[in-house]
């Protein structure tokens, strides 16, 4: 075991933190929802339609370009409903739960057989392009994340539960499927029992928490290579279900943020309806608000009436200020004001208390200027401001040269958070690596 001291980044700590580790049980959801655009890279081509029955682990769909390639249905139930929006994409698939039929694997076949029937497959990230990965090609290594550094985020121990028990057989699995070693990433004051991988101690603020972040100080990807990124959790789901033989997709999540009168975990499962885990737990004044699939940072806005997306664990509500006139604005000299760069006197009470923040971003976009605001918050050995204006010029081979294999959008969302220029860079980068995919395919 190492220890990886990270010094760039910053820890952002809001108002609605959780305290203590209970986890509190609500009632079943009524409607579950699978959202395509959760797993970047594959195009839906449905196998169920409106009506028809489907076990739990059961496909819903698979990819257009690799057939093999599944997303399951995380309850048994009734296909309610295929929502699609502009020129028929498929924005949601609802689905009524109404028994507990669930789907046993064969576990005979080939691990990755097995891992593209399951629907776990969809889950795991590659690197370069941070899209599901290509099946048979074998990953030069695995990036396992333990821990969640970004702001409100939950505490992955909790999320795990007695699930941890199966973490060593995911790492078995996964080291028969990569040519190299499973790294696993830690916080400060964490441990786990993971034979057969490498664990690794990362302490400093976020996104140290990144499996991308720590694969960039640990192994870097270079041009040519591919590594898988997860987190603990979905490890742990893969040694369940090579343990089992079934997919579990019951979950933990955390419902927290300055507009949620009491913060705690919930025990649900993926997809849930949002109106089952922010049932009586909305403030007073929370009647414009914005309710989060996700960390402020990375997460989906969604409404109170959608779903929580599969990516997330997290439920995030903030202050939504659709009346955002203040006396004397950013000359405001108030002391409760927040700002990384000492703008305002609120430095002086210290960075680490929490603060209260609202969903604007408190400026227009306009032209990028060096301050290296970019390296300050991006703890990679990559010129990030270079990166992004080489990704706005469409300039492939300066791409290359600066990094993008091994970054993705989620990497560079602190920096998006500090940039002075207001600039999407989340989706500045999500267009340069989709545009280079293209390229290379």
């Amino acid at each position: 075991m190492s220890t990886v001291r990270l010094k760039k980044g910053f820890d952002i700590k809001l108002l609605g933190a959780i305290e203590g580790t209970d986890v509190a049980f609500t009632s079943p959801s009524r409607s579950v929802a699978v959202v395509p655009d959760d797993f970047h890279g594959i195009i839906p081509r449905m196998e169920k339609k409106e009506g028809e029955h489907v076990a739990a682990g059961e496909p819903l769909y698979h990819d257009k370009n690799y057939e093999a390639i599944k997303v399951v249905s995380p309850v048994s139930g009734t296909v309610k409903e295929v929502r699609r929006g502009e020129r028929r994409h498929i924005d949601a698939i609802i689905i009524a739960p109404d028994g507990n039929d669930v789907l046993t694997l064969d576990l005979k076949r080939p691990a990755e057989e097995v891992l593209l029937a399951s629907g776990l497959w969809a889950m795991l990230r590659q690197r370069p392009y941070d899209v599901v990965p290509v099946p048979g090609v074998k990953p030069r290594d695995v990036f396992v994340t333990a821990f969640d550094s970004a702001p409100l985020s939950p505490d992955l121990d909790v999320v795990l539960g007695d699930k941890r028990e199966f973490i060593g057989k995911g790492v078995e699995v996964l080291n028969s499927l990569t040519e190299g070693k499973v790294y696993i990433g830690i916080g400060e004051g964490q441990s786990i029992d993971a034979p057969g991988a490498e664990v690794n101690t990362f302490i400093g603020p976020h996104p140290a928490g990144n499996a991308g972040v720590q694969a960039a100080n640990l192994v870097p990807v270079n041009k040519g290579e591919t590594v898988w990124t997860l987190d603990i959790v979905t490890l742990a789901r893969i040694g369940e279900l090579f343990t089992t033989g079934k997919v579990s997709h019951d979950t933990v999540v955390a419902v927290n943020g300055e507009m949620v009168e009491h913060p705690r975990y919930v025990s649900t499962v993926m997809g849930a309806e949002l109106a089952s885990l922010l049932k009586d737990q909305l403030k007073e004044e929370a009647a414009e608000c914005r309710i989060i699939s996700g960390n402020v940072l990375t997460g989906v806005k969604v409404e109170a009436s959608g779903w929580l997306r599969a990516p997330y664990r997290h439920v995030t509500v903030i202050p939504e200020n659709n009346h955002p006139d203040e006396f004397m604005g950013w000359a405001s000299i108030a002391p409760s004001r927040f700002s990384i760069y000492r703008t305002f006197t609120s430095w002086l009470r210290g960075l680490k208390r929490p603060v209260s923040m609202d969903s604007r971003i408190k400026g227009g976009e306009r032209a990028i200027v060096r301050t290296d605001e970019y390296d300050a918050m991006l703890p990679m050995d990559i010129y990030g401001e270079f990166l992004i204006k080489a990704i706005i010029a469409g300039d492939i081979d300066k791409m290359e040269q600066l990094g993008i294999y091994e970054i993705a959008p989620e990497d560079f969302a602190l920096a998006e958070f500090a940039d002075t220029s207001k600039l999407e860079l989340q989706r500045i980068v999500r267009e340069g690596l989709d545009k280079l995919r293209a390229e290379m395919s």
